[in-house]
């Protein structure tokens, strides 16, 4: 592998653009360049949620600022599954791309309700894809391979150019007794090494775990136990994508003669999508609305929600916050957590079990109970797939740093040779001929928050402030002075939010109306802007002094 770009009339180019680095927000896009002729494809589109200190910030979208320009020659986009981190980005970017959306059935559906959402349905083309099916996208062909993961309807991708062949992964496991009961396509793998690959992507989530990932089916025996020990109403909480579980918390439901409700407009809508798809299969009767759990007894009740993230303003997070619009939590009242924390959100979720048991819920997760299982293979798995694959080159994708350099390294102990492996972040480009792979330069790039229905005018500033704002809170403090004479007229008022209530605070009150009036009266300002900098920079020095806080400080000048 050369660290340096080469030159070439024909090379396929990969940018990943999120989910590299990083757990969420993926999307990768990949170029056939020949002479001046260059294809392209797009695999998947999606969000990253926020961080703590990301305050206010609803989600996170891939930067793709940088390679809009090459979106006229792109010939579709491909989604490989349905949770968020591969569509919920889909509006944002089928905004600016004039191609057709290539899903299987359910991951269209979801497709479908958010494009519905941002009124951009009509004008997107939408193709529905079988696994073991193949398309034509201008110099790939594209062939599709069902794997496992924690949602029906997952396909990998045999990527074919004129180069040779990639294998793109997607999110996977090896699951031999999946729910829905279709193993992954190991036949299809098997037959990608006979041909020979150029390169395999794959996904480095639990590339930190030991063993294998256990299978779906474990989750069924500990519902079980969860429901019949349940005295009161049961809460479930998981991913509003993960339909197979939905069907899983459905077949407990059933089997325990309750009655259940989903709540929460995203969850809402994916399970009435799955049940019009056949992905679903709850019967009518079962599944009832809040006004009529309201009048059956709460241990015929079960409840299905979002929020397992810590989400405060999703349904589970509103619970524990008593903020909740319909429901409240009562004495004998079982909350499920069926979902892992993406890393960054343990705290989060670790607040949000805390002040659900301070309401007095009983709170089940894993590891308390295998309430959840990772959807994601662990180190035997991606063993099993190298071994199978034998490629080329190798790209570990889909996590955060420490998961992609430790996949390598699970790489080069089954003897791929470390120049043969890429271990690169968001927007460093790769090249590939059909002998060779170089890493090139890193195009720019960052986070795009989504902040209400602004996209991209919250940055890094903007947070800054809201940290401050919310650690120190701020201070307002209004002059009156005479226009003519430029003397302060009556007392500065002082107004604080989040810093001291300053009027049980007399004392750091009128010092502060000193220090304002000092800055008045002293020779050094010829402006009310620079009497406004000077004002505001009196206090903030005088407030840390005093309280080792910093507030921020506004002034105003108003001349009379």
């Amino acid at each position: 592998m050369s660290n340096n770009r080469r030159a070439s009339d024909e090379l396929v180019r990969v940018i990943p653009i999120g989910g590299l680095g990083e757990i969420g927000k993926n999307m990768m896009l990949i170029e056939y360049v020949s002479g001046r002729e260059t294809d392209a494809i797009i695999i998947d589109a999606g969000i990253m949620f926020p961080e703590n200190d990301m305050l206010g910030v609803d989600y996170i979208i891939p930067d793709f600022r940088a390679v809009q320009d090459k979106f006229d020659n792109v010939r579709g986009v491909i989604i490989t599954h349905g949770h968020e981190d591969h569509t919920g980005a889909i509006a944002h970017v089928m905004e600016h791309i004039n191609a057709p959306v290539y899903a299987t059935p359910l991951t269209r559906g979801l497709i479908e309700v958010k494009l519905k959402s941002a009124h951009l349905l009509d004008q997107t083309t939408l193709v529905t894809i079988q696994a073991g099916e193949s398309v034509r996208l201008g110099a790939f062909t594209i062939e599709f391979f069902h794997v496992c993961h924690s949602i029906p309807d997952c396909v990998g991708l045999g990527i074919t150019t004129p180069l040779g062949l990639m294998v793109h992964t997607g999110d996977f496991k090896f699951d031999h007794t999946p729910v829905d009961g279709w193993p992954t396509d190991f036949g299809k793998l098997a037959e990608f090494s006979q041909r020979g690959v150029l390169a395999l992507f794959a996904d480095s989530t639990n590339s930190d775990r030991a063993g294998w990932t256990p299978s779906e089916s474990v989750i069924d025996p500990a519902f079980d136990q969860v429901f019949s020990q349940a005295k009161g109403r049961i809460i479930v909480a998981t991913f509003a994508s993960l339909i197979s579980r939905i069907q899983q918390v459905a077949n407990a439901t059933m089997r325990h003669g309750r009655k259940i409700v989903v709540t929460g407009y995203s969850m809402v809508e994916n399970t009435r999508m799955a049940r019009e798809l056949g992905y679903l299969d709850i019967p009518d009767d079962m599944l009832i609305d809040m006004n009529t759990a309201r009048q059956l007894p709460n241990d015929e009740i079960v409840i299905m929600t979002t929020g397992s993230q810590g989400e405060p303003s999703a349904g589970l997070g509103r619970l524990s916050q008593g903020r909740h619009y319909h429901l409240e939590i009562e004495p004998l009242d079982t909350v499920v957590i069926s979902a892992h924390p993406i890393p960054g959100n343990e705290e989060l979720v670790s607040r949000t079990i805390n002040k659900l048991i301070q309401r007095g819920a009983e709170v089940i997760w894993d590891p308390v109970m295998p309430v959840h299982v990772s959807g994601h293979a662990s180190r035997e798995e991606l063993k099993l797939l190298i071994n199978m694959i034998r490629p080329t080159f190798f790209v570990p994708v889909h996590g955060e740093l420490r998961h992609l350099h430790m996949h390598a390294k699970l790489a080069m102990t089954l003897g791929i040779p470390e120049e043969n492996i890429a271990v690169v972040e968001n927007g460093t480009i790769l090249e590939f001929t059909g002998e060779s792979m170089s890493v090139g330069d890193r195009i720019p790039g960052g986070y795009v928050f989504v902040d209400g229905s602004g996209v991209g005018d919250v940055g890094p500033e903007v947070l800054r402030d809201r940290e401050i704002l919310g650690r120190h809170g701020f201070v307002i403090v209004s002059l009156t002075l005479d226009g003519r004479s430029n003397q302060l007229i009556g007392k500065p008022e002082l107004i604080s939010r989040g810093f001291e209530y300053l009027r049980e605070s007399r004392e750091l009150l009128n010092d502060a109306r000193d220090a304002v009036a000092e800055v008045v009266y002293s020779n050094g300002h010829h402006s009310a802007r620079s009497l406004r900098r000077e004002v505001e920079k009196k206090l903030d020095r005088f407030f840390y002094k005093e309280t080792k806080r910093r507030p921020m400080v506004f002034a105003f000048i108003n001349e009379v």
